[in-house]
């Protein structure tokens, strides 16, 4: 059997990861990881809490993982554990070391990383809109993708010209 190439995309709240990872599912016709985390907290009737990411970090590898058993040649990865690393230690100032670990063994083989060029959307499940902390948390997430290892690209633009962008790299990318 062959292992799908997992594509992360990866960015700040209201980028467009969820629309990117869908249309390139629908494109090559493969599956996607939708954000665990929107399902999980949508269903608690209170603020979440720092024990609340460990479930959900651990809630979004098992969807990664039962769906890569569905893909052929790419899963497309809405979000990975940067995200619950981030929001830990951005509101928290500390991350589980369940999570540390995991980062630390789970592979990628391209990141698309959403650019804030995108207006953003209010959402219930969304904390910070300001054009200041979008740019930091942009900030951030670059600076994990270039500590990743794994190669990315920055992925700007409207809807059609992201998707575009993201088929030419991934096209380019794994033609060998």
């Amino acid at each position: 059997m062959q292992i799908p190439r997992r594509i992360l995309i990866l960015g700040p709240e209201s980028t467009g990861k969820s629309t990117l990872a869908s249309d390139l599912a629908v494109h090559f016709e493969e599956p996607w990881v939708p954000e665990f985390a929107r399902e999980y907290l949508s269903m608690l009737d209170r603020e979440y809490e720092y024990q609340d990411l460990l479930q959900i970090a651990k809630g979004q590898v098992a969807l990664e993982d039962e769906l890569a058993q569905k893909a052929q040649k790419f899963l497309f990865c809405d979000t990975d554990l940067r995200v619950i690393q981030v929001w830990s230690e951005h509101k928290y100032g500390r991350v589980h070391d369940w999570v540390k670990t995991e980062l630390d063994q789970r592979v990628y083989d391209l990141i698309l990383l959403t650019d804030i060029d995108l207006p953003w959307e209010p959402d219930p499940l969304r904390e910070h809109p300001d054009p200041e902390m979008r740019q930091y948390f942009l900030d951030w997430y670059q600076k994990l993708a270039v500590q990743s290892d794994f190669p990315w690209e920055k992925i700007s633009g409207n809807r059609s010209k992201r998707l575009e962008k993201s088929i030419d790299l991934i096209e380019s990318h794994f033609s060998q």
